[in-house]
């Protein structure tokens, strides 16, 4: 807060809760992170504006968006962690058999790379819609590698996320393929 003021610029934090499985855990979470703050706020005298919200990583939070989102300023989709649950596949030893799955038209393409529209896809766009419906004003993105990857931006903009988040060597891609999802979606 000192140094936001030393140099005018807003300082607004984003707390992201991890592996949330339903509202009731979202909501104790999110309580002990008000607490905090409270304590915060007594201690310097203020407190900057602050937005908690969760990572959906798990199908569980998914399939709970409704109830999870009325009480969430925010939702990132983990994307490589959600597919893994999802599939019930590790990205660290499905090298071994993905080639195989995608030669016999058991997957479309490395889900690890590009979004798997008809699994993890199916739950990202259903939460979108039931967070909407619970929470007009809630603020929805994806983490993670399909971030980067131009096909998945494309879905994620046509669902109507927010934004995408990315390593910082796919940033670049993830620009062009944000704009042309844009250009081409109007």
């Amino acid at each position: 807060m000192e140094v936001s003021k030393s140099i005018n610029i807003e300082i607004k934090p984003e707390i992201m809760i991890p592996l949330i499985i339903s509202e009731k855990e979202f909501i104790y979470f999110k309580n002990l992170v008000e607490n905090i703050a409270k304590n915060i706020e007594q201690e310097y005298g203020e407190l900057p504006k602050y937005l908690i919200g969760t990572m959906v990583e798990l199908p569980r939070a998914a399939l709970n968006a409704d109830s999870i989102a009325s009480h969430a300023d925010f939702f990132s989709f983990g994307t490589n962690d959600l597919t893994q649950t999802t599939l019930g596949i590790s990205r660290d030893d499905c090298s071994k058999f993905l080639p195989d799955y995608i030669e016999n038209n058991i997957l479309d393409n490395d889900p690890f790379i590009s979004i798997d529209l008809n699994g993890v896809g199916k739950l990202v766009s259903n939460a979108v819609k039931d967070g909407l419906k619970a929470n007009k004003n809630i603020k929805l993105g994806i983490c993670g590698e399909h971030g980067g990857d131009p096909k998945s931006i494309d879905f994620f903009h046509n669902v109507g996320l927010d934004y995408v988040s990315c390593s910082p060597y796919r940033v670049p891609i993830a620009r062009l393929a944000a704009a042309q999802a844009r250009i081409n979606n109007k």
